[in-house]
């Protein structure tokens, strides 16, 4: 009896495995089917390549044993629109390194899924972002190149378009997906509370989208929202305006209208990318120190708390410790007053 219970266990345990896998390898997947909507180079590479966000927060959540969903999934993107069978494999292998490093350097920073420091939210950004992604563009394209579907001379501009595109799947997905995963739907929440998210997110989307189609100098007009949502509701703000700031950014971008459109390849990711991870930086930065921000008050009000009872268990007319106590009317050992 003892080994067939030790069987069943094994059996669940390994079919919670398999299933968990497909799961992540179905997100990849789904995401990089949305992000490939707005493709810029041979179907490869995108201004946001959401399938990076989804695989680091999935290693973040899960831990490393989801890298084989990562492989599957990127398997099954490129197989269909990659130069060869041999390039197939060779993307698919950096589209799995890059998170899967970015996850072992955030890791070795001690960070925190929760993003409530700044230095969770700077590792994200310079380890998670910056550093990872350079993996899975810098093979990428370098396969694109070997395989002769891109000129060598489309090298570096393939390879910003595709490590910014990276970057920003990062900056974008990750924080929201975490975000995510920590909202919880307490039973006594003010209706106010509900309307004013409401209300943040419509304007946050309407905003954006007159003046990603308008001119540059209305551009502005949408960091005072995603300040808004970082004060109000932290990362579960605003992770979600970032994403929509970013999308329908990128959105009017590929229909060729607002300030981003009518310059070349280059110069329109630049542009795109400055405005996007400027956003991005915005959200995420500020809600983590106004989350620590908060965290610190509530330990400072907690140790003033235990203090203060420690004072009232030690007010006058009780013995403290060992030293003997005595009326206001005695005299004092020595004879002194």
């Amino acid at each position: 009896m003892a080994a067939v219970a030790r069987d069943d266990g094994t059996i669940r345990r390994y079919g919670a495995m398999v299933l968990r896998i497909a799961a992540v390898a179905a997100l990849y997947y789904a995401g990089a089917r949305i992000g490939l909507l707005q493709e810029l180079v041979r179907g490869q590479v995108t201004p946001l390549w959401p399938p990076t966000g989804i695989a680091l927060a999935c290693l973040l959540l899960l831990g490393p044993a989801a890298w084989p969903g990562i492989a599957l999934g990127a398997l099954a993107v490129n197989a269909p629109i990659g130069p060869s069978p041999l390039g197939v494999v060779g993307i698919a292998a950096g589209n799995t390194l890059a998170p899967l490093c970015a996850f072992l350097l955030l890791q070795r920073a001690d960070f925190r899924i929760s993003l409530d420091r700044l230095r969770d939210a700077l590792a994200l950004v310079f380890l998670g972002a910056l550093l990872g992604m350079l993996i899975s563009a810098t093979i990428g394209t370098a396969v694109l190149v070997l395989a002769g579907a891109l000129p060598s001379d489309a090298f570096w501009p393939a390879w910003s378009v595709w490590w910014t595109g990276d970057a920003m799947g990062v900056l974008v997905i990750t924080p929201l997906l975490l975000a995510l995963r920590g909202v919880r739907m307490p039973r006594e929440v003010r209706p106010y509370r509900w309307l004013e998210a409401a209300v943040l997110l419509v304007g946050t989307a309407a905003v954006t989208l007159v003046a990603t189609r308008s001119v540059a100098a209305l551009l502005f007009l949408v960091f005072p929202f995603l300040i808004w949502a970082a004060l109000r509701f932290q990362l579960a703000g605003a992770a979600p305006c970032s994403f929509i700031v970013s999308v329908l950014a990128i959105k009017a971008t590929a229909e060729d209208v607002g300030p981003f459109s009518g310059n070349s390849l280059l110069t329109q990711m630049v542009t795109l990318q400055a405005f996007n991870g400027t956003t991005a930086l915005t959200a995420l930065l500020l809600s983590a120190i106004i989350a620590e921000r908060n965290n610190t008050r509530r330990q400072i009000e907690r140790v003033c708390t235990e203090l203060a009872e420690v004072v009232v268990r030690l007010a006058p007319g009780e013995n403290f410790g060992n030293w003997p106590s005595r009326r206001h009317d005695e005299e004092p050992p020595d004879g002194r007053g």
